[in-house]
């Protein structure tokens, strides 16, 4: 059963990442469409499947359970954004901002008029998703019915690939490796912070800022800062 249990998560996993893969990479509907589709996989499908297995328990993953960890994550929190910002400013010129720019602008309908409002849905309401189906819905789950390392190397790198659609076309080869090996050590991080708390809280705070440190980037790149 827990194997079976294992399997079915893993396979919920991949399809929802292949889906939205497909709906970045080949139907790019415009930024809400997206939003739209991601909530359903990434919320509605998990939040399904829990209350069907009672394999989740939401007032858990949404429990504050230490202030002193909590403060901790906020700490690591600032100290991400400073670390990505420090890094913008090493590698800006070999990034292409008027592609990235440009890419947003056909691929997803974002522009410098609604770019606010797409960076407000990025930071909070989109870092939510993630983080509860990568940490909570996929790696807190794993990590009670297998071996910790694979539990981590499995959300870690799903969490890679699965930007691999949105990345691939932004930056140049080199960076955008660099780029994905981030992502999975980020990943690590986040489930090595919830692992104790057995909650979201504080990768979610960790994954506000580094999105904070990015949209700044966008700011800047819009010339709106």
């Amino acid at each position: 059963m827990v194997k079976k249990n294992n399997l079915s998560l893993i396979c919920i996993m991949i399809l929802s990442i292949v889906a939205m893969a497909i709906v970045d990479a080949y139907i790019q509907p415009g930024y809400f469409i997206k939003s739209m589709v991601k909530i359903f996989l990434f919320l509605t499908v998990p939040i399904t499947y829990s209350l069907r297995k009672n394999k989740l328990s939401l007032a858990q993953l949404f429990k504050i359970r230490s202030g002193k960890d909590f403060l901790k994550s906020l700490m690591l929190a600032l100290g991400i954004y400073m670390g990505i910002m420090a890094s913008y400013f090493i590698l800006r010129n070999f990034i292409d901002l008027n592609n990235i720019q440009s890419i947003l602008s056909s691929n997803l309908n974002i522009s410098k008029r609604n770019f606010i409002y797409v960076a407000l849905y990025i930071s909070f309401i989109n870092s939510l998703l993630e983080e509860f189906f990568f940490r909570g819905f996929i790696f807190l789950n794993l990590n009670e019915s297998m071996a910790r390392w694979k539990a981590y190397g499995i959300s870690a790198f799903a969490f890679s690939i699965y930007h691999v659609a949105i990345l691939s076309n932004w930056f140049n080869p080199m960076l955008f490796v660099v780029a994905l090996i981030g992502l999975f050590v980020g990943g690590i991080i986040f489930n090595w912070l919830n692992e104790k708390t057995n909650n979201i809280y504080n990768s979610w705070l960790v994954h506000m800022f580094a999105n904070f440190a990015i949209n700044t980037v966008g700011l800047m790149m819009y010339n709106i800062i």
